[in-house]
């Protein structure tokens, strides 16, 4: 049998990217581009750009770089990602668990701009939350708490009442920064200890209770 554990929460917060959307094609292809650019090893880029902002990867991998520079050459890849679709598909079970998600406070917290998350969930042909946190709406990228935090306070939510959803290492950081627990999607994330871990959300079953909260059944 199956071990399954059990979270109750009263709102989700949901990252995109790895989570929801499965992009890890087009995230190699133009960040490889980039690392070969910069005379930087791919494998070693690929270790650091997963849940961050472009720039904020950057500044790992050219610590000497003019943050103007970050900023720039961070445009000009969301420019190519929004135009780059190819290889985006939904991760298992993302369509179901978010319409199970309609009666549930969530929050879409992701490191893309809302030009590149709203391409990447129409191509993946998944519903945007009505609440989204996207790159534009904080001063600090993942692993900094910020875009958790906004998300509970704009679903008017303690964060200790949050779950997140992630596959990152910089994503899981900043939900347990956060003071939220974290439950983590994919390959990536059990090398970063969340609090449980899904190969896929077909894995997470959602159950809404009389009281407005959600109890998560997650295998």
């Amino acid at each position: 049998m199956t071990a399954t554990a059990v979270f109750t929460a009263r709102a989700l917060l949901l990252d995109m990217d790895g989570t929801l959307v499965n992009s890890d094609a087009v995230v190699e292809r133009i960040w490889r581009r980039w690392a070969d650019r910069h005379g930087l090893d791919g494998d070693e880029v690929m270790k650091v750009v997963h849940g961050r902002q472009g720039h904020a990867s950057m500044a790992l991998l050219l610590p000497d770089r003019p943050v103007e520079r970050n900023l720039a050459d961070n445009a000009r890849m969301l420019a190519e990602e929004t135009s780059d679709m190819d290889g985006v598909i939904p991760i298992p079970g993302a369509a179901e668990f978010l319409a199970g998600l309609r009666d549930v406070p969530h929050a879409l917290v992701t490191s893309a701009d809302v030009a590149l998350s709203t391409a990447r969930m129409a191509a993946a042909g998944l519903a945007l939350p009505d609440v989204r946190v996207t790159a534009e709406s904080v001063g600090a990228s993942k692993p900094d708490p910020e875009g958790f935090l906004k998300g509970a306070a704009e679903l008017g939510v303690a964060p200790a009442d949050c779950v997140v959803f992630e596959d990152s290492g910089a994503g899981i950081a900043a939900g347990r920064a956060a003071g939220m627990r974290v439950i983590g999607v994919g390959p990536r994330a059990g090398f970063h200890r969340p609090d449980a871990v899904v190969r896929d959300l077909t894995q997470v079953r959602v159950e809404t209770l009389g009281d407005g909260s959600v109890r998560l059944h997650v295998a």
